[in-house]
């Protein structure tokens, strides 16, 4: 049996424009031979869904899948928000993130899965949805967040359907307190980090590359002011405080209640909780965030056609 290297399963990629997880299939049912798998991804109807693949899929849902203590949120894109809407797009994703929620959150371990109403892997699966709607879809991204004890408290913004919508978010509260409470603080949280996007959870996991270029800015913006070196290092440092509690999800103010940061909040409820809670992880995923749209010309696509 040949070795499928990731180097060989690049290959293939390269030539088929196949997944990943397709093309390490098909050069294991292939001993390797990369035109007898291209062959095989072929007559397994790959190829044809594979055509629709270089199509931007920058619409779709974010789902999400709980159990208490641990949940996952997914992004499974399509090229239009028609086929979001389509019940059959939607059971899909909910699937997904079921699956997802019993692997380690990576999009890898997802896409190698079983998709149990398929009874193949889930990229199997997603292959087969883009065969039979006729629509580019992608596993994009996917994350877990676990707790020993505690909640992992959920949010869908403008849901859709149950768990599914546009922007989905995660927060993980480790804590002994009332659950009860835990999910309701934990609400509360996940509906502010959707509207605030916070870079980190405390000031000082922000990260340093980011805080060094804003910290640059400023120091350019202040040396405008004609000010000593010393009096822009205090102005700089000031700004960069105020920069820290903007980003940084503890120390932003509530959009519950603007009086209270989001640190002093979680402070007030571990009273009702009757146990100290820590925030120790969050995940936000808003649908097609960092991709890049391709701009169509109707009248043109339309002549194009006209002409054959």
């Amino acid at each position: 049996m040949a070795e499928i290297t990731a180097a060989l399963v690049k290959e293939l990629r390269e030539k088929s424009g196949a997944g990943m997880m397709d093309c390490k299939k098909a050069l294991t049912e292939n001993d390797g031979d990369i035109e007898a798998a291209i062959d095989w991804l072929r007559a397994k109807g790959i190829a044809k869904a594979d055509k629709k693949s270089g199509r931007t899929a920058a619409e779709g849902l974010i789902g999400i899948a709980g159990a208490g203590t641990k949940a996952v949120v997914v992004e499974v894109n399509s090229e239009t928000d028609f086929v979001a809407r389509n019940d059959a797009f939607q059971e899909l994703v909910r699937g997904v993130a079921s699956v997802a929620l019993s692997t380690d959150g990576s999009v890898d371990a997802i896409a190698a899965a079983n998709y149990p109403a398929s009874g193949k892997s889930v990229a199997d699966t997603i292959t087969d949805a883009i065969a039979h709607i006729g629509e580019n879809m992608t596993l994009r991204r996917a994350s877990l967040l676990s707790v020993e004890d505690g909640v992992v408290a959920t949010y869908v913004h403008n849901a859709v359907a149950d768990g599914l919508g546009k922007l989905g978010v995660l927060v993980a509260l480790k804590s002994t307190g009332k659950k009860e409470v835990l999910n309701a603080i934990g609400r509360q949280v996940a509906m502010h980090i959707a509207a605030t996007n916070p870079l980190a959870i405390r000031a000082e996991e922000v990260d340093a590359a980011v805080a060094e270029r804003e910290r640059n800015v400023f120091i350019e913006q202040s040396r405008a002011s004609g000010k000593p070196d010393a009096i822009i290092e205090k102005m700089v440092d000031g700004r960069m405080r105020k920069f820290f509690e903007e980003v940084a999800l503890l120390s932003q103010a509530f959009v519950i209640n603007p009086d209270l940061t989001v640190g002093a909040a979680i402070k007030e409820a571990e009273k009702e909780a009757g146990a100290p809670i820590e925030v120790t992880g969050m995940a936000r995923l808003l649908l097609g965030e960092g991709i890049e749209k391709e701009e169509s010309d109707f009248a043109a696509e339309v002549a194009a056609v006209a002409k054959g």
